[in-house]
């Protein structure tokens, strides 16, 4: 099961991937900024404090990634950190990987980077001034949040545990660093 998952991902990742790049005109200059991004979520990711939902910097590297990367090349950056994360590279939080962590108490926060890349994305469209890159980030943010919550939640309501002691776990300890976060991506990304 777990050969076959890293074959499908394998072949998406060829074709996708290539296919985006060949038809899109992407320069080096592009590709090398979306490795080096994947790199820094990755690098991200293992700054952890441990927990049952570890706190990392994570949304760090992908408001960066769609700061300075812009929509196009910050989503296929997170794309591509996904798909190496779900092959088994340790990526993830706690240096982990594989499909695994994606059905575990985590995954849903990871699975919400892809629309919260996205989102940012097309909010920055317009403009990158900083109130609406900050604006553009919490919105980001409140995405990863919303996905995340309700992967936990389908996961342990059977458990009996209520959407307070949800929030109280996966929402609360994470809002002042998480807006620490959001200020330091825009200003690195006006430097």
């Amino acid at each position: 099961m777990v050969e076959s998952v890293k074959k499908v991902c394998y072949t998406f990742f060829r074709n996708f991937i290539g296919c985006v790049i060949m038809k899109s005109g992407f320069h080096l200059k592009n590709m090398v900024g979306i490795a080096l991004l994947c790199v820094l979520m990755t690098m991200t990711a293992w700054l952890t404090v441990p927990a049952p939902i570890p706190f990392t910097l994570q949304t760090l590297g992908l408001f960066l990634a769609v700061g300075l990367l812009g929509t196009q090349s910050g989503v296929l950056s997170v794309i591509i950190y996904l798909i190496l994360g779900v092959v088994g590279l340790p990526v993830f939080a706690a240096m982990k990987g594989g499909i695994g962590v994606l059905l575990g108490p985590t995954g849903g926060f990871l699975l919400g980077f892809l629309p919260a890349s996205l989102i940012c994305g097309w909010l920055l469209k317009q403009s990158l001034h900083p109130v609406r890159m900050g604006f553009s980030f919490f919105v980001g943010l409140l995405v990863v949040y919303t996905v995340g919550i309700l992967w936990y939640w389908l996961l342990y309501a059977s458990q009996g545990q209520g959407i307070w002691a949800i929030f109280s776990l996966c929402v609360f300890p994470f809002i002042l660093p998480d807006l620490m976060k959001i200020l330091l991506a825009v200003l690195l990304v006006k430097r």
